[in-house]
């Protein structure tokens, strides 16, 4: 195998003294990279109005307002739209997997007739820009078939177009092809049904993957703002993104960006609690005997 560097130039003092060198400086660009925005956004949010819109930028607040998170929290009823965004994303996510999960099941083992040109019809939306999904879900959403029932104002209206997500169901099915056959055929002269087959036997291993596409799920309808702006019109339904746009052009700089870091910490702690799930999920490539 050729590489960059010799491996016999890599076990040298100085190759090993570049590399460290170079190590370093590439992981600190990373680093800084990723860090800066979030320690940008929170100084921001602790400088005076008149200082955050001073031109050129302080790196450092001249003077410290961390007040200024509890006058957010006070002044934009943040308490409110977090319920409503938690409700709006906990709803989006146990519908995407109580959808997802058996149809991507189904697909990989159950292996329906026409099964492929369901799975093909469901990646070509893929393909479709999401603009020109708006109005034909707004249409359904606002009377919908059969029932013909209005959900505009109502978590269902982002809850049932999250259900059938097709990446998803995509990503789902790649790892459910991974799981041995002879898995799923011992359950099955066990007397184990498809759905207990799912239940006991490919949920269990498949944490790491569940894992990953519930923090997509979440991460997706939490920061998401053009449907609930649509589906939202009565603003005390509004979920977290929708109402600090709303309320962008009345509030002082300062106190604006306190709201939107303290709307942006669950999901930063979100990631922080289960990385090792996503990244051990983004890495699944197969099974251990």
């Amino acid at each position: 195998m050729r590489t960059l560097v010799s491996p016999g130039a890599l076990r040298s003092r100085r190759g090993k003294v570049v590399y460290g060198v170079v190590f370093a400086c590439t992981l600190l660009v990373f680093v800084l990279a990723f860090l800066f925005p979030l320690y940008w956004a929170v100084t921001g949010a602790m400088k005076t109005p008149q200082e955050l819109a001073r031109t050129p930028a302080t790196l450092v607040p001249h003077e410290w307002h961390p007040e200024t998170f509890g006058e957010a929290w006070d002044q934009l009823n943040l308490g409110k739209y977090f319920l409503n965004t938690l409700v709006v994303a906990g709803g989006a996510w146990l519908a995407q997997m109580a959808i997802d999960v058996p149809a991507a099941f189904a697909l990989s083992k159950l292996r329906p007739k026409f099964g492929n040109a369901v799975l093909g019809l469901m990646l070509a939306t893929l393909m479709l820009p999401a603009a020109a999904l708006l109005v034909p879900t707004y249409v359904t959403i606002s009377d919908l078939p059969l029932l013909h029932l209005n959900l505009i104002d109502s978590p269902a209206a982002v809850w049932l177009p999250a259900a059938a997500n097709a990446f998803n169901v995509y990503v789902l099915k790649r790892f459910f092809d991974r799981i041995p056959d002879e898995l799923i055929e011992a359950a099955r002269l066990d007397g184990a049904g498809p759905v207990r087959t799912l239940w006991r036997i490919v949920l269990p291993i498949s944490r790491p993957i569940l894992a990953v596409v519930s923090i997509l799920a979440v991460v997706t309808a939490w920061k998401d703002f053009i449907w609930p702006l649509l589906v939202f019109p009565d603003t005390g339904k509004q979920t977290l993104s929708v109402m600090l746009q709303r309320v962008a052009i009345d509030m002082p700089l300062n106190v604006l960006t306190a709201g939107m870091v303290l709307a942006s910490l669950p999901m930063v702690a979100l990631f922080l609690v289960f990385q090792r799930q996503i990244l051990s999920g983004l890495a699944a490539g197969g099974l251990k005997g």
